[in-house]
Parts: structure tokens; sequence; C-alpha cells
């Protein structure tokens, strides 16, 4: 199951069914769980956990150094869950001592070709980053999110649940969940619901209907935020998609992209 032409550091522990193929390198303090498989020529850095069932295809690199002028070498992680894959060319880069010490992926994600996670990224579960999405250091994207092919996301952005970025958009504020964003004057602009992705999902016709006049509320009804919130808190009760919504709001740091 391991190519005579792999290089694995001593320290790495590998579960029996491990797959490596030719002139993949893997390093010290790596530990890869079952079903996984290690392309040719990839490269698994120092300090990785991965877990079961996940396909790392040729060419990747997964826990290398950051790009961060002030990492020295430090011990800091990178740890992936389960059923997960990583294309050819993908890049996921350990944390730093200035950030989380790790950066931190769930389960059930794709990262498509030549897509890019920085360091101290936390990527929550079933998230798509397609060609060349970009997320910068200390980005947070939550569940079940779809990021559009070059997409470039700004350090310490938050990236809502269930939401949507349109290709070629550049982020530097929050993504409210269950939104769709799009580029508008090369800043993100919110569109309005993530619709379909909500009704794929599973999502109730009176949870839906619920955010629709939660979005329309904060975004159509002509008042300033608080207020609209206010209005929210009264008009819409026992909703745990629109509690959600109202907590994520109160809790940005950067401030949100605006409908």
């Amino acid at each position: 199951m391991i190519h005579p032409t792999a290089i694995i550091d001593s320290t790495a522990k590998l579960a029996t069914d491990v797959e490596v193929g030719p002139y993949a390198i893997i390093g010290k303090q790596v530990t890869i769980g079952k079903g996984t498989t290690i392309g040719a020529h990839a490269v698994i850095g120092d300090w990785t956990e991965l877990g079961e069932n996940n396909q790392i295809f040729h060419q990747t690199s997964v826990g290398a150094p950051p790009q961060d002028l002030k990492y020295r070498g430090e011990e800091c992680w990178t740890r992936i869950g389960n059923n997960n894959m990583v294309r050819e060319f993908a890049t996921i880069h350990r944390g730093t001592v200035s950030g989380h010490s790790e950066t931190v992926i769930g389960n059930n994600n794709l990262f498509m070709a030549y897509s890019h996670v920085a360091h101290d990224c936390i990527v929550g579960n079933g998230t798509v980053m397609a060609n060349v999405a970009t997320l910068a250091g200390h980005v947070t994207v939550e569940d079940n999110v779809i990021i559009g092919g070059l997409v470039a996301i700004h350090q310490f952005s938050r990236i809502g649940a269930y939401s949507m970025i349109g290709g070629g958009t550049m982020v530097s504020l929050d993504i409210l969940p269950y939104t769709i964003a799009t580029s508008s004057k090369r800043e993100a602009r919110l569109r309005g619901l993530n619709l379909i992705g909500l009704k794929r999902r599973g999502f109730t016709d009176e949870a839906i209907a619920n955010l629709k006049t939660a979005y329309k509320t904060l975004f159509m009804a002509d008042l300033k935020l608080p207020d609209a919130i206010d209005r929210i808190k009264i008009e819409i009760t026992n909703c745990p998609e629109v509690d959600y919504l109202l907590a994520f709001i109160n809790s940005t740091q950067r401030g949100f992209a605006r409908g």
C-alpha cells in the first residue's frame, strides 16, 4: 500500500490500510487514519493529523509551514477530520503561535484544484471550495458553505453556515449565514437568501419564510440595524434559524456585507 519511492518520517503513524503513492513525502509527528489515500508527489507536512477516508490527490501540500513572516518553525498543527477530498495542487497550511496554533478542518469537505487554506483557519463540515478559492489567515468558514472559483477572503473574516459566495468575489467582511454574496465594484454584496441551497438541505418552508422576513427587515425596511433587529425579535419567535442569524450579526468583529 506504500510505494517504495515514498519518504515517510519514522515518527509518522499510518493506519495499516493507508495508501501512499510514488514520491510522496510524509513529515514528522504525522497521523493518518484508516482508509486515507495519499497521491503521488503529495507532501504531508510536520504536525499533521488526518482522519479516516480522506483522499489527498497528487501534488497537494497539506500541513506546510504558514506564509507568515513571524513564523519561526514552532510546533503548530494541521488537524483534518474524515471524508475530505483535497484535489491536485491545493494547499493547506498549519497554524501559528500568534493564532490558534492550529488549522482545523472538519468532515466531508471538498477542496478543488489550486484552492488554498491559510494558517489558523477553521473550516467546518460539508464545505466546497472551488478552483483557486483562497482563505487568508484566521478565516472561519462554517458548515455547508459553497465558495466559488477565484474567491479571495480577507484575514479574520467569518463565512456563515449555508451561505454561497459567487465566483471571483473579493470578501473583506463577514458573510451572513443562509445568504448569497457576489462581487459588486470589487467587494462582496449580499444578493438575497441561498434559497435553492436551503431547500436542498431540507429547511422547512416555515424556516425559509421566516428568514425571508428577517432579510427584508434587515435590508429593505429602511431601518437602522438596531431597530431592524428589535423588530425581527418581536415579529419572529421560536425560529432557531433566525435566532442564529441575529446571534451571528451580534458577534461580528469585522462587520458584515450588506444587501
